[in-house]
């Protein structure tokens, strides 16, 4: 279930795993598009950009692709339903990988008012919007995380007429960086025009702008929610075992705790990373979680016990626009190492670890373990 970036990846490798049994491996998805998320923010800046087909990338393999949205999961009669024929699919192994949206249900006007650039549909309205304000309109991007730095750094720069704002409830941005990589990172963000506003926590968003915790209005022609992100309700709708942000939990092999016929990856698992703690959400976890759940569903297939799947981390990737970014090296448990990449050759890195993730063969082995956004 889910065709992004670990979706995508283990049906695959399972197929080429499983190529010489009768299993079928079939691949359900909402669109017939490989949605390259991490790009989601230049598409809502502006710039040219078509999703890669799903059948391309399934050329030479024997996964069945079904383009339908899952409305249900049925783990009595192990069967996962859908809104077009057949109406449902059956299963003795499902992997959900159906990742995650916006967290637009946090604060009052939110859903309403605010803009994402959580899926392609998301993006599209915000592109459309900022288009209709580039010539001196304001825009107030919420989140201080990555994927809030790189779309206010993203906009700023298509569209050197709008005033972009920064709010974020954090200190300052760039707090999990090494001093280096957070000096450029306020440069750039200087250098863009992008004004920050740290310490500021969201109450309420409105049409025309929001209001904080603090008691200060921030006016805006469009407000951008990046201030995290929850899975969907479909696991915790069907009887799953799920956290406080509808993720399934999972063990160290990825499979469902509460039910042992499935597995979970990417955005919504909760999986454990090698520092002992849950996961991240990023294309970073998702890859190693996308290969690790073929090997070990094949493996159990074959009668064998797999060992544990590890989740670990290189880098943390952030674009500043189009011929900037930072690139910050990291120790496997995410912590920062004193290596850190800027500029130009920073923007040529991301850009290359992007690129990967669709330059896949038949096997889906991918170009990059770990690549982020």
């Amino acid at each position: 279930m889910g065709a992004g970036y670990a979706g995508l990846l283990a049906a695959k490798r399972l197929a080429h795993k499983l190529r010489r049994s009768d299993v079928t491996v079939t691949l359900v998805n909402a669109s017939d598009r490989f949605v390259e998320r991490v790009r989601l923010h230049q598409f809502a800046a502006g710039q040219r950009w078509a999703a890669p087909s799903l059948r391309q990338q399934l050329s030479g393999t024997s996964v069945q692709l079904v383009v339908g949205r899952v409305t249900a999961i049925d783990t009595t009669g192990r069967s996962v339903c859908m809104d077009v024929a057949p109406g449902a699919i059956g299963y003795d192994t499902l992997v959900y990988a159906v990742g995650s949206r916006a967290r637009l249900d946090d604060v009052p006007g939110a859903v309403e008012h605010a803009y994402a650039v959580a899926d392609l549909e998301q993006a599209t309205r915000l592109r459309h919007r900022v288009a209709e304000i580039a010539s001196g309109g304001t825009v107030a991007v919420v989140g201080g995380g990555l994927t809030g730095l790189e779309t206010a750094s993203e906009l700023a720069e298509s569209y050197p007429e709008l005033r972009v704002r920064l709010v974020t409830g954090a200190d300052d941005v760039g707090s999990g960086l090494a001093p280096r990589a957070r000096t450029h990172l306020r440069r750039a963000l200087d250098r863009l025009d992008v004004s920050v506003h740290p310490r500021t926590v969201v109450a309420a968003v409105r049409e025309d702008g929001l209001d904080t915790r603090e008691g200060a209005s921030f006016a805006a022609d469009a407000v951008v929610w990046a201030a995290g992100f929850r899975a969907p309700e479909l696991a915790r709708a069907a009887g799953f075992a799920t956290d406080g942000s509808g993720r399934m939990l999972v063990d160290a092999t990825l499979r469902s705790v509460s039910h042992p016929e499935v597995y979970a990856v990417g955005d919504a698992a909760a999986g454990v990373s090698v520092s002992g703690t849950p996961s991240r959400m990023s294309c970073q976890a998702a890859l190693p979680m996308g290969r690790g759940v073929a090997d070990v569903v094949a493996a159990r297939l074959a009668g064998r016990e797999p060992g544990p799947v590890r989740i670990g981390y290189a880098f943390t990737n952030i674009s500043l626009g189009r011929r900037d970014g930072v690139v910050q090296f990291t120790h496997a448990d995410d912590r920062p190492r004193r290596f850190v990449l800027t500029g130009r050759a920073a923007a040529a890195f991301k850009e290359a670890v992007v690129r990967s993730t669709v330059r896949s063969g038949p096997r889906g082995e991918w170009g990059s373990d770990a690549s982020d956004s």
